[in-house]
């Protein structure tokens, strides 16, 4: 397990809590939500009772109390149901956080106790037509308007958007400052000129609903603003992206360890010229070099979240922990498939699934191209 040298008794009861919440609320209901594009309203709901929400939101505003570790457990155990699953990362770990680290009290006393219940579902609206890894390129706008803002533009590729109730987004306070003039709003989605685009269709992380937004002149009052004043926008995102990187390795090596134990399973049932496969000299070089490329990579994970946890984990470790987990994830799931023969092609096969749902870890939370210039740049300088 991911970082079992950090774990306490209460990230293994929490751990059992999880595994049992995806075998019976999740697990059995995969495909029929990858149809649906989404997942009902009550699931979140009874995420919600079980503790699975924000885990590291402090008891005072209605949290667990919990730490990152918490969020590292609950990472793995949903690697179990891939992208048939919430996008409860979405919601506890990227954009929750913004509230409890940079919210005002009124915020996390108002917003806080209903995320941890699953009564609000969060999203965060980043990524525009015109801006994905250039944050600055954003064209929406909040222009200032007496004890409002009115907000003007549209996102894209926006997870838990269908749902959501809360939407934090990224505007432009001041156009001509760059990057000082980013701020983030929170955006009820029953405002007036609010609009949900259609229900994009990915090639994996069915499940999850990804949505364009909207705004036409939509009006959120001052107090709507994150942090003490404008402009704070870009560096809180910056801020964030350190957890957001490493969470993502996280789930990537969590993937990668579900879809080894599927292969070694299969290779050891599945028969060719009269014997198991696992019995040819091949498929045992090759599960052996993935293996302990999978545990070289757990590793590197976990001196990661060593360092996070004692709050000293560099933005450019981060940056190489997601870029490396998320090229392995894609290398280990291809090399995995090819023992499943014509059967890894078809999508009613976990492995089918994986392969399409690791796809998209190479792009979020800052594309690896982007990462490489960041890593090297550090590197060179």
């Amino acid at each position: 397990m991911i970082g079992e040298q950090f774990l306490r008794e209460d990230h293994l009861i929490f751990q059992q809590t999880t595994r049992r919440f995806v075998d019976k609320e999740l697990l059995p209901h995969r495909e029929e939500w990858e149809a649906l594009g989404t997942v009902p309203r009550d699931v979140w709901l009874k995420a919600g009772e079980n503790g699975l929400l924000c885990c590291d939101v402090p008891e005072e505003y209605g949290g667990p109390g919990g730490d990152y570790m918490h969020s590292v457990v609950l990472a793995q155990e949903m690697a179990r149901a891939g992208g048939g699953a919430p996008a409860f990362a979405g919601h506890s770990d990227t954009a929750a956080p913004y509230i409890l680290l940079y919210g005002s009290e009124a915020q996390k006393k108002e917003w806080l106790p209903k995320a941890v219940s699953g009564e609000a579902i969060f999203a965060i609206a980043m990524t525009e037509p015109h801006a994905g890894s250039d944050l600055q390129a954003i064209r929406t706008t909040a222009v200032r308007d007496g004890d409002d803002y009115v907000i003007k533009g549209q996102k894209v590729y926006i997870s838990n958007a269908q749902q959501a109730h809360v939407v934090i987004v990224a505007c432009k306070t001041d156009p001509s400052a760059g990057a000082r003039g980013i701020s983030l709003l929170l955006v009820e989605t029953d405002r007036p000129g609010f609009v949900r685009g259609k229900m994009l269709k990915k090639i994996g992380r069915k499940a999850q609903d990804t949505l364009e937004l909207f705004f036409d002149d939509v009006r959120v009052p001052v107090s709507n603003l994150i942090g003490a004043e404008e402009g704070q926008g870009f560096f809180q995102l910056m801020g964030m992206l350190v957890q957001e990187r490493l969470t993502s390795a996280v789930r990537s090596t969590s993937a990668m360890r579900v879809v080894l134990d599927d292969t070694l399973r299969y290779v050891k049932e599945r028969e060719a010229f009269g014997r198991p496969i696992a019995a040819f000299q091949n498929t045992q070089f090759e599960m052996a070099d993935l293996w302990s490329t999978y545990l070289a990579h757990r590793a590197f994970v976990e001196w990661c979240i060593g360092k996070h946890l004692k709050g000293e984990l560099s933005a450019v470790e981060a940056a190489a922990a997601k870029l490396r987990a998320s090229e392995c994830e894609g290398v280990l799931i291809d090399r995995c498939l090819q023992f499943f023969g014509g059967m890894g092609y078809m999508w009613e096969t976990p492995i089918a699934r994986a392969y399409a749902d690791a796809r998209v870890n190479r792009i979020s939370a800052g594309s690896n191209h982007i990462l490489k210039m960041l890593i090297g740049r550090d590197l060179l300088k």
